[in-house]
């Protein structure tokens, strides 16, 4: 119906403004699933263990930005503005990025979010991508639940594609040959659709609450 329409990855922030991204200077074709090449009007920085990731660091930090649209400070909630404002003017988004060798930015996920397993650092967000990638899956949604020896372990709940046959095991199977070993999920829930929260995103903590308590993973 509309052959020549785009699918295109916007990133905005109610505190910085929807301006964040736009085309590569030197005309270069924006990856799938980037957000797109830093705005000329926008500063930005990525930020790991409180220093700031150099160009060719391709695993990303926490993204900082600073532009005309920034807020000045949150009313009357000086305790929170300091916390995502730096000393420098730039806006902590919480928002976890990695970019490429050509400077596009691609969203990993929450830092909030992220979990340790294993010593590995492990952003739901990038399983839940990896994991959409399967033809048979429609959805994913990951999980930490909590491990004595790992710290955490990564749990899937997984809505089939109509008409799609999937077991646990091709899940699994599928995570282990397209990342890297720890993020794959060692238990796999199959769900008919995804449980969503006020803001219409998945209600995560519904989900977890579906784990069966002492179930070995």
């Amino acid at each position: 119906m509309f052959p020549k329409a785009l699918i295109a990855n916007a990133y905005g922030t109610t505190e910085a403004g929807p301006v964040v991204f736009g085309p590569h200077p030197k005309g270069l074709k924006q990856p799938e699933l980037s957000t797109g090449y830093p705005h000329p009007a926008v500063q930005l920085r990525l930020v790991r263990d409180g220093k700031e990731v150099p160009g060719d660091d391709a695993e990303g930090g926490v993204l900082e930005m600073k532009c005309g649209a920034q807020m000045t400070r949150y009313h009357k909630l000086p305790e929170a503005t300091a916390k995502v404002m730096t000393a420098d003017g730039y806006y902590r988004t919480g928002d976890v990025f990695r970019r490429d060798a050509n400077g596009f930015f691609f969203f990993v996920g929450r830092a909030d979010d992220m979990f340790v397993c294993g010593g590995e650092n492990i952003y739901p967000g990038e399983v839940e991508k990896m994991l959409e990638k399967h033809p048979a899956i429609h959805q994913a949604a990951v999980v930490p639940v909590p491990d004595e020896l790992k710290g955490h372990k990564p749990v899937a709940f997984v809505v089939r594609a109509n008409g799609a046959s999937l077991d646990e095991q091709a899940v699994k199977t599928f995570a282990l040959a397209n990342a890297p070993a720890y993020q794959h999920p060692r238990r796999v829930f199959f769900i008919d659709e995804m449980p969503l929260a006020g803001t219409n995103k998945i209600d995560k903590r519904v989900l977890a609450r579906q784990i069966p308590e002492g179930m070995e993973i």
